[in-house]
């Protein structure tokens, strides 16, 4: 009996001491946990090609990063240093880094990368953010320096750009390359496996230069509808998603779950697709599309107060000019507009010009709810003035063909990014295929300047030509409503995020899971 009495109180002891040692000590050692997050799905995982990836900031580093106040500081690059006399950036890297496949990071990574995204046959859609880069000259293995065409005032902004590494995508396809499905990067985080259209699973990265990340696996459950993320979220079967505001509402004040309305640069309106030829014809009917939106009415019955509305690309912005043409909602000014142009009242409750009826189809892609009743009430709105506006949710967006789509873009960063190579002619991002000359111009002069005084005067001439020739209708900038259990500790609210909510992740490796 007391044999047994003494085992009993063994075991006793190793059970206590096992308790003890998993709830507490270096959360890197801790029990395995793991955060699963709602995702959208992907075909690929190519920061070089595209923008907006959530999952980049998990798998890749830049040279530069930004911090929780979207300011620059390092990352691969230990520091820099810049000659104004020829335009010359040159980075000191840190020689402590490793791919996730163990080879080692070097300055010749970084301009493959570059060279990349700025070799016009690859087709990347950030090559405007390095088009002034007229040589890339690696000086050893750990500095590299870029010399300028001109002065670039973005250009540490755009080195945040993932880094990609050359020993694994050297002479491969930079949008087919198979190592898009199974990439290799140098961030917290490793890719485990990826199971199309269910989940892709991150590991963290041991040898992490910051050091390991706390929580051990992110899942990215594919689930690319809002309603069935919100019932996910209910059921448990995921822990964070980004919701569309009504689906969010239903989790404010109940136990388990943190709501963050996190405030952001991402905007809503109406591209008009000017390749299509309906635009030709019909241009000079964009300004009253753009009075004929009550923007406000919006904000309050679809984004439900979360979110303002929008008249600017810049409006969270330094570099923002408020005295620009808003187009406040003005139905009467709307009517006025078609008539002064030609256009008269059909029998069908429509302006008619030449006989053809004025109207147009809005294209929205499936999935984002908050995208779709945007567009279904600005249509509703349109069609109240006499402009025959529908919505129309396709399988696949056919970016050259569509009449408008319900675009989403804007950027916390440098106000060059996403106004540049978005409005500016021909540049990668332009789906629009918007020209206007004072644009360029001003965007251009812009982004040559490092003065404050300087660079808002030409921002401000910019926003006044856009204003006056629209290459959208603005209606909207959203918040970023994102529902977490509320066992997930160090999420940044006061970070202001960027086109899909993109940002949430910039300290993840500081992230904890716990009571």
């Amino acid at each position: 009996m007391k044999k047994a009495l003494s085992l009993l109180l063994s075991l006793m002891m190793i059970f206590s001491l096992t308790a003890c040692a998993q709830s507490g000590g270096d959360s890197t050692t801790d029990a395995p946990s793991t955060l699963v997050y709602g995702s959208a799905d992907y075909t690929r995982i190519d920061p070089a090609m595209d923008e907006h990836c959530e999952i980049n900031l998990l798998l890749f580093n830049g040279l530069t990063a930004h911090d929780g106040n979207d300011q620059i500081v390092p990352a691969l690059a230990e520091r820099w240093d810049y000659n104004e006399a020829n335009c010359t950036y040159t980075f000191y890297l840190r020689e402590d880094v490793k791919w996730h496949d163990g080879e080692p990071f070097t300055a010749q990574d970084v301009k493959f990368t570059i060279e990349a995204i700025m070799d016009p046959d690859n087709g990347s859609e950030n090559a405007p953010n390095y088009e002034d880069v007229q040589e890339i000259t690696v000086l050893d293995d750990h500095t590299v320096s870029f010399r300028l065409a001109e002065p670039n005032a973005a250009f540490l902004e755009y080195m945040t750009m993932a880094i990609l590494p050359q020993h694994l995508l050297e002479g491969e396809d930079m949008q087919e390359s198979a190592f898009f499905r199974a990439p290799v990067g140098t961030g917290p985080y490793k890719l485990e496996s990826w199971d199309a259209g269910q989940s892709i699973v991150l590991v963290r990265n041991e040898d992490y230069f910051l050091g390991a990340p706390n929580i051990e696996r992110v899942i990215f459950k594919i689930v690319p509808d809002d309603n069935a993320q919100a019932m996910q979220l209910e059921s448990g079967e995921i822990d964070l998603a980004l919701l569309d505001p009504k689906n969010a509402q239903n989790f404010a004040g109940r136990d388990g779950y943190t709501c963050y309305d996190m405030t952001t640069a991402d905007y809503r309106g109406i591209l008009f697709n000017f390749n299509n030829p309906y635009w030709t014809e019909n241009r000079d009917i964009i300004p009253a599309v753009c009075y004929a939106i009550d923007r406000q009415a919006i904000v309050d019955s679809v984004l439900l107060g979360q979110g303002m509305a929008a008249y600017s690309p810049l409006q969270r912005n330094v570099y923002n000019d408020e005295t620009v043409n808003h187009y406040d909602y003005d139905p009467a000014k709307a009517r006025e507009i078609l008539e002064s142009v030609g256009c008269t009242m059909g029998g069908s409750g429509y302006y008619e010009r030449n006989g053809e009826e004025i109207g147009f189809v809005i294209s929205v892609m499936s999935g984002e709810q908050d995208r779709i009743d945007i567009a279904q009430a600005a249509a509703q709105q349109l069609r109240e003035v006499g402009i025959h506006c529908t919505v129309d949710i396709p399988a696949q967006m056919d970016w050259s063909g569509q009449m408008a789509c319900l675009i989403g873009w804007g950027s916390p960063f440098d106000a060059d990014d996403h106004t540049y190579k978005v409005f500016g002619t021909d540049k990668g991002a332009n789906y629009s295929g918007y020209s206007n000359a004072l644009v360029d111009e001003y965007l251009s002069l812009a982004r040559q300047s490092s003065d404050d005084t300087v660079r808002k005067e030409y921002y401000s001439k910019f926003l006044h030509a856009l204003a006056d020739d629209p290459a959208y209708a603005f209606i909207c900038y959203i918040d970023a409503n994102y529902v977490a259990k509320s066992t997930i500790h160090g999420i940044d609210a006061d970070t202001v995020l960027g086109h899909h909510g993109v940002g949430i992740f910039w300290n993840i490796q500081d992230w904890t899971i716990g009571e």
